[in-house]
């Protein structure tokens, strides 16, 4: 066995046209394939997940790197973190503001450091000293982060940016914007990596941090249990440990799939009407995936060398993997 990947593009309500649609497919699906360029070579599930991400931080159509949304102040602050599941080290970094690769500056970070996570400032020092790549603010700004931000609609009484979008064909997510990018892989040692990054939410309070740099909320990976990356409403999700609730629930014989489904579910009964997804691989290398919301593109590649990608519920499509399409 080569291995096997999963990614996800974030979860939301998706209502897109058919042309954004599609490339986001074409998005995740790029992304899996080069993760898996990775795992066809010998590599580890470490070395596939960061190139999966680093895929998706790159296409300005997802929340995360080129593309991130803007934050109260129209900045960028950016959230990710790596882990790998044969040894628990794990790297992160939170609002970081001028890297292009947030997801490599966070695999320095669990490589070369001692710690688990490095916040703001002190890790762009960091990425300056390690010679990971920086970037300006209008490399990263996007015109469909500032459609985002421009079209918000803070919902009257209260505190916070709390917001709507208006009903218009442009808007990538029609109500929330819940885009976190993030994959999950095994390597033919049988090895398990997850790693995830994203932009936040569009409006967010500056120095705001969802789940995605918190461990065993938005992400985890245990070899003897399986890895697990979310996507979705960051306070919520973090508030369940949802990423653990999962793992803890296979590690007690349920299946994947239902405890994917029963994490989510568990979420939006213990927190209330909040979306959420999550992509799975056990310890047997087998994939699996649930959301609760509009739609979550997904794509992976199984041991069979197929791909299978989707983004509404009951999407299934399988083509077989070519490598020379990677």
């Amino acid at each position: 066995m080569s291995g096997v990947i999963i990614v996800h593009g974030g979860a939301g309500a998706w209502d897109v046209p058919k042309d954004r649609a599609a490339a986001s497919m074409c998005g995740v699906k790029a992304a899996a394939r080069a993760g898996y360029k990775f795992l066809s070579e010998g590599g580890s599930a470490v070395d596939a997940v960061e190139a999966a991400v680093m895929s998706l931080e790159n296409n300005p159509l997802f929340n995360a790197g080129t593309g991130s949304i803007l934050n109260e102040d129209k900045g960028i602050e950016m959230d990710a973190l790596i882990m790998d599941g044969s040894n628990l080290k794990a790297g992160g970094v939170c609002s970081v503001t001028n890297i292009l690769n947030p997801i490599q500056l966070s695999r320095v970070v669990m490589d070369k450091t001692e710690h688990v996570l490095l916040a703001g400032v002190g890790a762009l020092a960091f990425a300056k000293e390690m010679g990971v790549q920086t970037a300006t603010y209008e490399e990263l700004h996007t015109e469909l982060a500032q459609y985002k931000y421009d079209n918000r609609i803070g919902i009257k009484g209260t505190k916070g940016p709390v917001l709507e979008y208006k009903d218009t064909v442009q808007s990538i997510h029609s109500d929330k914007d819940l885009g976190t990018v993030g994959a999950v892989a095994m390597d033919k040692d049988g090895h398990i990596a997850v790693a995830t990054s994203t932009g936040g939410m569009t409006g967010k309070r500056p120095g705001r941090v969802g789940d995605t740099p918190i461990i065993g909320g938005g992400m985890y990976a245990d070899d003897s249990i399986g890895g697990v990356s979310c996507t979705g409403h960051g306070e919520a999700i973090s508030k369940v440990c949802l990423a653990y609730r999962i793992l803890q629930s296979m590690s007690s014989g349920t299946s994947t799939e239902q405890a994917c489904t029963d994490g989510v579910q568990h979420m939006q009964e213990k927190v209330g009407g909040v979306g959420a997804g999550v992509i799975v691989i056990d310890k047997e290398g087998q994939p699996s995936y649930s959301f609760n919301t509009g739609g979550m593109a997904w794509a992976y590649i199984d041991k069979n060398k197929d791909i299978h990608s989707g983004m509404l519920p009951g999407d299934h499509n399988t083509e077989k993997f070519k490598p020379q399409a990677s």
